[in-house]
């Protein structure tokens, strides 16, 4: 088995078969409150690489750069060896979660418009929120880069509200990574229950990791779900 570059709370990074790929390993593991609540769920891993490589083909299909190469196992995926950049692009298209709690807006209220913020990647200091100054400030990312990220991150969303919409489901808002390849700026990482708000739009019911956060229902149920209607469509 090729070495372990890095161990996330729910993810493995090893090297790939040649310098410019790597492998992620999707872990059963999840936690919530940056990593304070934590438990093992067999076949969630699975279930989020399943996920994650649907979405990923349908945006590759609509012209959006991914480090997506294959799929290696039911549980690893192989992919471009992206510099990851250390901001995390929240998509906002209903009030929800820390967003609803600190505006103190309802939860699943309408907004004006689509909010799009950064945050620095960082457990030890809980992913803050940052402004482009702070960010630039800091040297993570330049003004360009920044633009490019919340451009496709738009593009991105519009792509998977229309996406998640044709199987019943609602996209309240989703976290996105970003990275440098080959002198362009490509989607890295994850977009699965693990990183979104995913609500059923009949019902309201929470299909994704809020289930596990605020104890809704059996996380696997939610996530098989979801995985079940995108494989179906």
């Amino acid at each position: 088995m090729s070495e372990v570059l890095l161990k996330g709370k729910s993810k493995v990074v090893r090297q790939g078969v040649c310098d410019d790929s790597l492998v992620i390993e999707f872990l059963d593991c999840v936690t919530a409150f940056n990593g304070d609540k934590k438990a093992e769920f067999v076949g969630k891993g699975a279930l989020c690489a399943a996920i994650s490589g649907i979405i990923f083909r349908h945006l590759e299909k609509h012209g959006i750069k991914t480090h997506l190469i294959k799929d290696v196992s039911e549980t690893s995926v192989s992919v471009k060896k992206a510099d990851i950049i250390p901001v995390e692009v929240v998509v906002r298209n209903k009030s929800a979660g820390g967003f609803a709690k600190k505006y103190g807006v309802d939860e699943g209220s309408s907004l004006k418009n689509v909010v799009v913020e950064f945050s620095y990647k960082s457990d030890t200091l809980g992913d803050p929120l940052m402004n482009e100054s702070q960010i630039t400030a800091l040297g993570l990312a330049d003004q360009s880069e920044l633009r490019d990220m919340a451009d496709e991150a738009l593009k991105i969303n519009q792509l998977l509200v229309n996406f998640f919409a044709s199987v019943g489901i609602e996209l309240a808002d989703f976290k996105l990574e970003f990275g440098r390849y080959q002198d362009e700026i490509i989607l890295c990482d994850e977009i699965s229950p693990d990183s979104c708000r995913l609500w059923d739009i009949a019902t309201g019911e929470r299909l994704d990791k809020d289930r596990f956060r605020r104890d809704l229902g059996d996380l696997l149920e939610g996530y098989a779900e979801v995985f079940n209607r995108l494989n179906s469509r």
